[in-house]
């Protein structure tokens, strides 16, 4: 799995126009799924994401987590993250999972973020989607579960 985070002030989706997730402070997160991507990968980028230190304490560092803070999830799914642009002007989607396999990692792993006490909200699976949001810092990581 690979996740682009990006730390939000606030933020939302649409889709054909209708808002379907909408969060104030926290982290936007573009989901990856890739074809050997488990609920074991789902579990520990859940885990990573939520106790990341990258919110800033009293003193101006960034050493609060999501938890620490109180912070919400806008979970977006993204294929397009593994996206191969090496060869050619067109990008491969090979290495993207096919979508009845990544929509059921992509659930796991919102479920688990959630079951942590984070309020999560989504797009639409597979949808074209807007996304809207106000970057804070900015921060802008990225994550994978395989090394």
């Amino acid at each position: 799995m690979r996740v682009v985070l990006q730390r939000s002030k606030e933020a939302k989706v649409t889709v054909n126009g209708e808002v379907t997730g909408q969060i104030t402070s926290g982290l936007v997160l573009l989901v990856g799924v890739t074809h050997d991507d488990n609920e074991a990968d789902a579990a520990y980028l859940a885990d990573k994401i939520v106790n990341l230190r990258i919110f800033e304490d009293e003193q101006g560092k960034m050493n609060l987590s999501l938890l620490d803070v109180g912070g919400e999830v806008l979970s977006i799914s993204q294929f397009t993250l593994y996206g191969d642009c090496r060869k050619g002007r067109r990008p491969s989607f090979i290495e993207a999972a096919r979508p009845e396999q990544a929509v059921k990692i992509y659930d796991v792993f919102n479920r688990l973020l959630s079951e942590k006490g984070v309020k999560v909200e989504t797009g639409i699976f597979g949808a074209m989607m807007d996304v809207q949001l106000v970057n804070d810092g900015p921060v802008t990581l990225i994550i994978e579960s395989k090394h």
